[in-house]
């Protein structure tokens, strides 16, 4: 079933926040977050994959996609308080919350701060901390979008989303992330950039106690493996799902694999 329905909701500070649902009355419930400057279509193939087998709500993170444009700062917290306000208004209490790469940290900031919302969690492709270089480096990548927009940042992308066999074989795929990439918003996604690099969720996670699986792309170069691990070590039970071969995008590389372990753990309740 497609993520075809599109809703409106405000976020505390008033910015509208838009989010997709795939209605399955009486199904599990299922909360998505995309990575950085994409948007809720990101999960379309996870969506088919599930096709109806679970309700789906994905969120345009504030700034991306048809929700509400803003500079920041942005911090963490209110990026996971927005998935809150989203869910109040679809009438959702509680969900298992999944994120990958930016979403999957504020998908730990939600679990973090809103356990009781939180039936299970699903990090993918992410950590809750960049490194200590991290400020730096994330405010280099906003300031190259600023000075030369986003297709200045198309080129590197491109070495980190997909695995080449992947991207040989589904240009259209790639073609579809670009697309949305460029569009972006470029102050909004310097905002999430600096976000993103100030970030620190290490001792927040530990206090997590709802079952969690971690997911990553064995080949992924921009939250590498031993990210993941990281995450499973500070989250009491949690376990990891390495992905063979995959690069930073699972969700796009290997949306019927992921739909099955989201599907296995939201129907452990």
């Amino acid at each position: 079933m497609a993520l075809s329905e599109t809703r409106h909701a405000t976020a505390a500070d008033g910015l509208s926040l838009a989010y997709a649902i795939a209605p399955a009355p009486g199904a599990p419930r299922i909360a998505l977050l995309h990575s950085l400057a994409l948007d809720h279509r990101f999960w379309n193939g996870v969506a088919a994959a599930i096709d109806g087998r679970a309700e789906l709500l994905a969120l345009d993170c504030r700034g991306h996609g048809a929700s509400g444009r803003d500079a920041g700062p942005v911090p963490v917290s209110r990026m996971a308080n927005d998935l809150a306000a989203a869910m109040d208004h679809a009438g959702w209490d509680r969900a298992l919350v999944c994120g990958c790469s930016m979403g999957g940290t504020i998908a730990l900031a939600f679990a973090a701060a809103h356990p009781a919302r939180c039936t299970a969690l699903v990090p993918i492709d992410t950590t809750a901390w960049y490194g200590p270089d991290a400020p730096r480096a994330w405010d280099d990548r906003a300031a190259k979008a600023e000075a030369g927009g986003m297709a200045a940042l198309l080129p590197f992308q491109h070495a980190r989303w997909l695995s080449p066999a992947f991207r040989a074989a589904h240009p259209e795929v790639e073609a579809a992330a670009d697309a949305v990439f460029l569009a972006n918003d470029v102050a909004s996604y310097a905002a999430a950039c600096r976000m993103l690099g100030t970030t620190d969720l290490r001792e927040a996670i530990t206090a997590i106690r709802v079952p969690t699986l971690v997911m990553v792309g064995t080949d992924d170069g921009a939250t590498p493996p031993a990210m993941a691990e990281e995450i499973v070590r500070r989250i009491p039970g949690a376990t990891l799902h390495p992905l063979e071969g995959a690069r930073h995008l699972t969700p796009l590389e290997r949306p019927a694999e992921i739909a099955e372990a989201l599907l296995d753990l939201a129907s452990r309740r």
